[in-house]
Order: C-alpha cells, then sequence, then structure tokens
C-alpha cells in the first residue's frame, strides 16, 4: 500500500511520481473504494436529523483520497499509457460506475440532502448552492426511481464505463501505432522544421529517414505543406481510419459498434429518467437549456461559414487545375492550397513566423500576460514528474501562494492526442483551505535535437494560451467547496475564460514584446503580423464548416430515438445540409473523443460556440476600456467569473460581468465571416 498516492510528500505539496509504479494503483484504489463505501454507508444510515454539516459537507469530503489517487492514476494513463494501465483502466471503469450509482442512486441520501434543500434559504449562499447541486445531481442520476428503474439505470452506467473507456483505448492505439515512411524523393516542399520533427519522430520509433504519425502538430503541416499529392491523400486517409477498424489497429480498434450501443443506451437511460431523449437530458443544466436553441446558433453560424467555404473553394480550384489535378478538388487538397492561397494573397508564409514563436517565448507571453491581468507570477521549481519534459511553477500574486502549475508540452508515443487542462487537486475552503494543482498537457512537435528550441505554429501558440486560459479558472478560483470550484460549471460557459484568453495571444503589446526572433532577438515585425491576423481569417470558412458539422452531428445523434446506424444518420444530416465533400469533419463519429470517450461532450460539442459568442463580447470589454489590460476590467472578470466557479448559475456569473446576454455578430466578425 503506497502511501504517495493518498498522501503527496514532493514539493510544493505535488505527488512523488519517483516512488509510485503501476503494481500500486490496484492495492490503493480497491482500498480506498472500500474506505469511501463505509464513509458513504455511515452518512447514509446516520439517524441524527439531516443537517448541513452531517449530510451535504459530509459527502462534499467523503472521497478526497480516492480522488487524489484516482487523479494520478488518470492523469498517467493520458499521458504516458502503457498495457498494464490500459488493462487497470478497463478494470476501474465498470468497478467506479458501480460505486458511482451506489452513491448517486441511494435513496436515503437523496432524501437527507432533500430534507437540506428545503431549509436552503437559511443557509450561506455556497452552501445552498451545493445542496441544490447536490439534490440535481441525485435526480439526474436515478436516485428517485422504482428499485427495478434503478437497478437497470446502474447497469447502463457501468456498460457505458466500460464501452468509453474501450473507444479510448481504440483511438489511442491507432494514433500511437501508425507511420507513414517518407522516402527521400518525397520530400519537396517541406521545410527543415517539419523535416527534423519527422526525422526525430523516426528516431523515436526506431526507424530510419523521415516518418508522418498522428500527432496532429506533425500531420497537420504535413497536409499543408506537401506537394506530393498522393502522400497527402494517404496521410489524410490514414488521419481519417482512426477508430474505424481500417486503421493501425485493423478491425480490433473498430469504434463503430462501440458508438451504436453508447448512444443506444444514452437514450434508453434519459427515456428512465423521464426525458424525452438524451439531449433533452444533458442540456438541462446548460446555458443553452435545449437542443432548439442550439441549433438556433449553429445554424445562424452555418450559414455565412458555408457561404465562405463555397467561394473559398471556387477560388483554389483553379490552382489544382494548374498543377495537373483533373478530377474534383479533394478534401487532401484543402489544406495545401489553402495555404498556398494565403502565400501568394497575403505573402505570408507560415514558416516565416515559426523563429519568432518559440515554446519557452511563449510560455513567457502567458505568464507575462497574465502578470500583466491579474498580478500573478511564476518561478519554477524542480520535482520528481511522470517525464523529465515536464515542467513545474509555484503561482504567488503578492507573496501568497495561489496554485502549482504544470506544464507537458510535447508530443511522444503512449500520449493521447490533442490539448487538454486538468488539475490534480482542485482549490477549496475547507479547514485551512487548499490551493489547485494544475495541468496543462499539449502535443507539440518536440525540437530535432536535445536542448534546440522548440518552434511553435500559430495554432500552437493559440493552444498554449486557450489552455492557460482553463488554467487561470483554477488558479484564480476562491471558493469554499471543491465541487463548485474552478472549472466546475455549465459546459457551454467553461470555454469562456480558455476562448477569451486566446485574444491576448494576437495583440502587438504581447507580441512585441514576446514573439522575438530565436537568433536574433529581433521583433516580429509589424508588416508580418498584419499579414498574419490578416490570413488567420483567410481559412475561416473551412475552418468553421468543419467544427459545426461535428457539432450538428453530435446533436443529430442525441435528439429523438438513437440511430440503428449511426453512419448513415450522420450521412444524411451532412446531405441535408448540402455540406461539401472537401470539407470533412473534424470528428469522425469512429474518433469523436470528445463525444465517446466519455459522455462528457455529448449534445455538447456546440459549447465552444456558445462561449465564444460570449468570449468576443467580454473582449469587446476591455477594448471598451481603452486599454486590454485595464486593471478594473480584469479585476470584475476575475470578481464575477474566474474565482467563482460555479458558485452561482452561469447565465448570473455573466450578467454579473457584462449586464447584458451578448448577440453573434461579435464572434462572425471576429472570425471574419462578415
Amino acid at each position: 500500500m503506497n502511501p504517495e498516492l493518498t498522501h503527496w510528500t514532493g514539493p510544493h505539496g505535488l505527488p512523488r511520481f519517483d516512488l509510485i509504479r503501476d503494481e500500486d494503483f490496484g492495492p490503493v484504489i480497491q482500498a480506498e473504494l472500500a474506505r469511501a463505501e463505509a464513509a458513504v454507508e455511515a452518512i447514509a444510515a446516520n439517524p441524527a436529523t439531516p443537517d448541513f454539516a452531517n449530510t451535504v459537507a459530509a459527502l462534499e469530503t467523503v472521497e478526497e483520497p480516492l480522488e487524489r489517487a484516482l487523479s494520478i492514476f488518470y492523469t498517467l494513463a493520458s499521458v504516458d499509457s502503457n498495457p498494464a494501465r490500459e488493462a487497470l483502466q478497463r478494470d476501474l471503469a465498470p468497478r467506479l460506475a458501480a460505486y458511482g450509482n451506489k452513491v448517486m442512486m441511494d435513496p436515503r441520501l437523496f432524501d437527507r440532502v432533500q430534507a437540506v434543500a428545503e431549509q436552503a434559504a437559511q443557509l450561506p449562499p455556497q452552501d445552498a448552492r451545493i445542496t441544490e447541486l447536490q439534490l440535481r445531481a441525485r435526480r439526474r442520476a436515478g436516485a428517485g426511481l422504482s428499485p427495478e428503474d434503478r437497478a437497470r439505470l446502474a447497469a447502463i452506467n457501468e456498460r457505458l464505463a466500460t464501452l468509453t473507456t474501450q473507444f479510448s483505448q481504440n483511438l489511442l492505439a491507432d494514433e500511437r501505432d501508425y507511420v507513414l515512411p517518407v522516402a527521400d524523393d518525397r520530400l519537396a516542399g517541406l521545410p527543415d522544421w517539419l523535416l527534423g520533427a519527422m526525422r526525430a519522430a523516426a528516431r523515436e520509433r526506431g526507424l530510419p529517414g523521415q516518418v508522418v504519425t498522428l500527432s496532429r502538430s506533425l500531420i497537420m503541416p504535413f497536409l499543408e505543406l506537401a506537394d506530393d499529392r498522393a502522400l497527402r491523400e494517404t496521410a489524410l486517409a490514414a488521419w481519417a481510419a482512426r477508430g474505424s477498424g481500417q486503421g493501425a489497429g485493423g478491425g480490433a480498434t473498430d469504434n463503430r459498434g462501440v458508438v451504436t450501443e453508447i448512444l443506444a443506451l444514452r437514450h434508453e437511460m434519459a427515456r428512465l429518467l423521464g426525458y424525452a431523449d438524451f439531449a433533452s437530458f444533458r442540456l438541462e443544466p446548460e446555458m443553452a437549456r435545449d437542443a432548439a436553441r442550439v441549433e438556433d446558433l449553429l445554424m445562424q453560424v452555418w450559414r455565412p461559414a458555408i457561404a465562405r467555404a463555397r467561394e473559398d473553394q471556387a477560388a483554389m480550384t483553379p490552382m489544382l487545375r494548374e498543377d495537373g489535378g483533373n478530377g474534383p478538388f479533394e478534401a487532401w487538397d484543402w489544406r495545401y492550397y489553402a495555404a498556398r492561397r494565403k502565400r501568394a494573397t497575403f505573402d505570408f508564409d507560415p514558416d516565416a513566423l515559426k523563429p519568432y514563436l518559440t515554446l519557452d517565448a511563449m510560455i513567457n507571453a502567458v505568464f507575462d500576460t497574465a502578470y500583466r491581468l491579474f498580478g500573478l507570477e511564476f518561478a519554477p521549481f524542480e520535482a520528481p514528474l511522470w517525464n523529465p519534459h515536464v515542467r513545474a511553477w509555484q503561482i504567488t500574486r503578492s507573496g501568497r501562494p495561489m496554485a502549482v502549475f504544470l506544464g507537458d508540452y510535447f508530443a511522444r508515443p503512449g500520449k493521447r492526442s490533442g490539448a487538454w487542462c486538468s488539475s490534480l487537486q482542485p482549490q477549496h475552503g475547507i479547514g485551512a483551505g487548499q490551493r489547485a494543482i494544475v495541468t496543462n498537457i499539449c502535443n507539440f512537435t518536440p525540437p530535432d535535437e536535445p536542448g534546440a528550441p522548440a518552434f511553435l505554429s500559430w495554432d500552437d501558440a493559440r493552444t498554449l494560451f486557450h489552455e492557460f486560459g482553463h488554467a487561470l479558472h483554477h488558479i484564480l478560483s476562491d471558493v469554499d467547496w471543491p465541487s463548485i470550484s474552478g472549472t466546475s460549471v455549465a459546459l457551454d460557459f467553461v470555454e469562456l475564460p480558455s476562448q477569451l484568453y486566446e485574444h491576448w495571444l494576437e495583440q502587438p503589446q504581447v507580441l512585441a514584446q514576446h514573439a522575438r526572433h530565436h537568433a536574433t532577438n529581433e521583433p516580429l515585425p509589424q508588416a508580418l503580423l498584419d499579414r498574419l491576423l490578416a490570413a488567420d481569417k483567410a481559412d475561416a470558412g473551412f475552418s468553421t464548416v468543419e467544427y459545426l458539422e461535428s457539432a450538428l452531428v453530435d446533436l443529430a445523434f442525441h435528439r429523438g430515438d438513437a440511430p440503428a446506424d449511426p453512419a448513415a444518420r450522420q450521412a444524411d444530416l451532412l446531405a441535408a445540409l448540402d455540406a461539401p465533400s472537401a470539407i470533412p469533419l473534424r470528428h469522425d463519429t469512429p474518433q469523436f473523443g470528445h463525444v465517446f470517450s466519455g459522455g462528457h461532450y455529448a449534445s455538447g460539442y456546440y459549447s465552444y460556440l456558445w462561449s465564444e459568442v460570449m468570449d468576443a463580447d467580454a473582449f469587446e470589454a476591455f477594448r471598451e476600456a481603452g486599454d486590454i489590460f485595464d486593471a478594473g476590467t480584469a479585476q470584475r472578470l476575475e470578481q464575477t467569473i474566474l474565482s467563482r466557479g460555479g458558485a452561482e448559475q452561469a447565465d448570473a456569473l455573466w450578467l454579473a460581468f457584462r449586464e447584458r446576454m451578448p448577440g453573434v455578430e461579435p464572434l462572425l466578425k471576429g472570425r471574419g465571416l462578415i
């Protein structure tokens, strides 16, 4: 029994990852599960009259040691997967689901929380809020159902936990195992930095020459820059085949049957709980409230986006013809010709930007922006973490500890693709209080040689700012209870801080200081910045359409009866939208991890756009103040949104900051669609 999993002894309260072995997790998690079950049973069986302290507050903290062990395990499983961790994930999924069912469906706990809720008017606001949320969560978990329906719902939850784990592991296997060797005579168009990254990826896998992998930071620039059309087609086909049984794992990684069963079980679950469909169930606690409002927003943006995309395709098709392409303009052509068109139209070459966007410089830009807005200061420190490339900082303000921040920035085999923010521990005010330990995970291309600078694309730099915007939600959190801390907010509100923070990346005040040539220290030329910002909106039709296709498919999957053939429903929807074949979905169904690796974004992928409506309007508040670092506006943002977590309804938090609801026009202008 390794005590380091639940009682962390590393610097600044971190776990000692060097003292943790894979075989430690099973015994500790099993013991903590048993301890939590016994503690929850004591709360449920307490003969004392239910009150806030003996029921709601007790439930709020009862699982903390278990959550500590699980936070370490799931962090490692996502950043450094191996067979032992994957096997334990498969084993834990139904066991944890069974435990969750037992706790959330217990009618004794439901009755006790309901009794406290009836006295909520006498409680302090945050106590009343978590009482309300606990009651709602138990009702939505089925605590008020008949014993027979509770048993069926529990079985559904356990099966869904198994299926979503299987989906994730199938997708990871395809992403991890695929390589496309590229011969020396087929490298035309590829710049030195990309060739270096491809050679580093080959060396990492013990292969000669250079390869393309399914790391987004490698395959996307390859699709933009490789002159070899056949190779682009092969690479995009591999990207699209992930999770379909046609990827690197073959039929063993086919997620299509998994998706069909997930959708059927979600629909059955929603019906058991009294909802018309899963979308109705999922959207009830969100700002959007219902699927009709979501669809209305998506279609308001779809119409100008598809019009722009068709104009762009018509402008690029002659370029394909000039290169001897006689067939239709295809999906593997879009990024390549869009990049060429940007270079021709705006005299903008993305490669000219990279020397100014080193990872270290952009991390400094992220931190300096946080200092100028919120007074946060960052001090690096050494700690035994899960990989030598992971970095650690202590964050303070006016000498007061605020949080610990960990950054894991480079792609490697066994690491889940994409980028995300999570917390090893949440902020709360119980007892002496606890500060957050926050992680940002990215998949940037590592440098070709040890000690060399790592160069970012503009999208990479935007991702860095985006994920740190999420981190700020944890770092600045100042609430009493962990269940309303940090990003514990409505799904269509959670992306507001992250997308808002992206705006500072493109500001001249930030770039002039931090986007400097790695060799000469010369600042990014204003003319290059102007061309970048103009070119950045040039392909907005494509990027908006590929996102909206996935958001609309997600919604269609969860409205009405579950589809017997999800691929057919997806095809029918895209046909009804008259979606261009040259713009595939950002996430085809077998690889749609947001929706099928868990239930968090199911019926909720729209939330990025919903939040973008708000973030465009929120940044306008700084412009109206006449200073993008205006102290008063930043303080109001922190006090009304970033520090508040889920202490109030998202609508109320937004109105406290902006005093009115936003419209869609700032978003369309920001994307360059009007």
